[in-house]
């Protein structure tokens, strides 16, 4: 008789997989509580200690670590000497193993759990029963994921079932991969490991995307295995289409945004670039209307995030305009059933709670690599500042300052922000040169009303002093810029010359 070896910690389903199996001829083998719960499902079933013939100890940490166990798993049934090496020590084979692992995910996202819970939680016999089931997939199914508990059933006794087990093994490795991969993970953080020498990342297929940023290219998302509240991949989606893989990138970006700031604040973005940020120290709808102003041109089929509920004064101005995505931490009702009657934009909710302790490191792929480092977290206050012009700004353009240094550090490189106090009037994005960047700012920050202050931001230093002659000339009265270029006294000079203000922070937020 064949027979299944059963030992899961989520019992999902279990008892009517065994009840399937024993109608398929085999013989069910168990321990501990997937012992208990089959036995009082009246399935029948034998415990694992009258297999190996030695009892669980250890409070249950060794139960399964015994070469009955993994004999009859990895004896190839091909090959005669293995079959007679079984014979002689009186070992049966096991021809299936279903496991799923003790939950240390679940465990170390409890807010107060201690290191000896989670220690506790490190599953080692199912991992090991695993992986000497797959090694020998071709004479045992390995089940470790309940969605194939059915298929698994219909293709027991199929003659050509190796595609099967082959991807059933495969799946199995990924299994006990992600599973090692948390808790390395988690062990390093605790030891404060910022950069181990091997470094292991986990994360679940999330969904299949139409395209990628083509239509020729395929796509798919994935979630990390330990998500962040804050994050897109947490979001709840309340209405329209799926996202796509561009949609997920720009939303991405447009929390970044709206995370650095503490007032009312409205994100519009584009292409990975803000198209227009406006800030009120009381209202979001008054914050909505600066952003909006800042470009209502590029605001169209753009992605708006909200670091406030919408509400339905809010969401009338909305419904006005073709919007791809609007991320909020809620919806009014009034503002839901408002934007709800358009049919293609999406709405999500984020956890915004969690805004300041989002992922810490970031990722971006090369061929052949991956790149790691901090998220550039940091957000500029006076502290930083060292004024190096003879003009001071007055408060309020520090304050216009403090502003648009938020803003540019979210601009691609090289990048500059023109604003006043509260909203972004100009913004220059990936130029290949500075003051390429600096000109199509102050293009768009023409093409609106006057405003005062008027500030420029740069996110990395002037190689020339050409930047700061343009904006001077063109109403711009104090810039920010980190500063750190041999030639940062021609731009001294030059603020100088036009009697304007220049503090430099000796720190840059360059971007790519």
């Amino acid at each position: 008789m064949k027979k299944a070896l059963i030992s899961v910690s989520d019992k999902t389903g279990v008892v009517e997989f065994a009840q399937s199996l024993i109608e398929k001829g085999y013989e069910i083998i168990s321990t501990g509580g997937t012992y208990k719960k089959l036995q009082e499902n009246n399935v029948s079933v034998i415990e694992i200690d009258e297999v190996t013939g030695f009892p669980e100890i250890l409070d249950g940490r060794v139960k399964t670590l015994h070469p009955k166990v993994h004999a009859g798993l990895l004896a190839k049934r091909d090959n005669p000497e293995h079959m007679e090496t079984l014979k002689k020590l009186n070992i049966d084979t096991i021809d299936l193993v279903c496991v799923n692992l003790y939950p240390f995910k679940e465990t170390i996202s409890k807010p107060d759990v201690t290191l000896d819970q989670a220690i506790e939680q490190i599953d080692i016999g199912g991992p090991s029963m695993i992986r000497s089931a797959s090694k020998n997939y071709k004479s045992v199914f390995v089940v470790v994921d309940q969605q194939d508990y059915q298929v698994v059933i219909e293709h027991l006794d199929d003659q050509d079932n190796l595609d099967l087990r082959q991807r059933l093994a495969a799946k199995a490795f990924r299994h006990t991969a992600q599973y090692d991969s948390i808790i390395a993970g988690y062990l390093s953080n605790l030891n404060g490991e910022e950069f181990p020498d091997v470094e292991t990342l986990s994360y679940d297929f999330e969904q299949s995307l139409r395209y990628g940023e083509n239509s020729h290219q395929k796509a798919a998302f994935y979630k990390s295995s330990l998500p962040t509240k804050y994050s897109v991949a947490s979001a709840v989606q309340l209405h329209g289409k799926e996202l796509s893989f561009n949609n997920i990138k720009d939303a991405d970006a447009a929390l970044r945004i709206v995370a650095d700031f503490d007032q009312p604040c409205v994100a519009a973005l584009k292409h990975m670039n803000p198209c227009g940020v406006g800030v009120d120290d009381e209202c979001i709808y008054k914050a909505w209307q600066k952003a909006y102003s800042a470009d209502k041109i590029s605001i169209f089929g753009g992605i708006i995030a909200f670091n406030r509920e919408v509400t339905a004064e809010v969401a009338e101005e909305l419904h006005k305009i073709f919007l791809e995505i609007v991320i909020a931490p809620s919806f009014t009702a009034e503002a839901l059933e408002i934007l709800e009657s358009k049919k293609n934009i999406r709405l999500l909710t984020v956890d915004f709670t969690e805004a300041k302790n989002a992922d810490k490191y970031e990722y971006v792929s090369v061929m052949g690599g991956l790149l790691v480092q901090e998220r550039d977290t940091t957000v500029d206050s006076t502290d930083d500042f060292e004024v190096v012009t003879d003009k001071q700004p007055t408060d309020e353009e520090v304050k216009a300052l403090l502003f648009g240094q938020k803003v540019v550090k979210h601009v691609k490189s090289n990048a500059i922000i023109i604003s006043t106090t509260d909203k972004t009037l100009g913004v220059g994005a990936g130029q290949m040169n500075r003051i390429g960047s600096v000109k199509i700012a102050i293009e768009q920050e023409e093409t609106g009303d006057t405003h005062t202050p008027l500030v420029m931001a740069s996110d990395a230093f002037f190689p020339m002093d050409d930047c700061v002659q343009y904006a001077a000339e063109h109403g711009v009265t104090a810039i920010i810029q980190p500063g750190g270029s041999i030639h940062d006294q021609d731009s001294i000079d030059m603020a100088n010359k036009y009697g304007i203000a220049m503090i430099c922070t000796g720190r840059r937020h360059f971007r790519h």
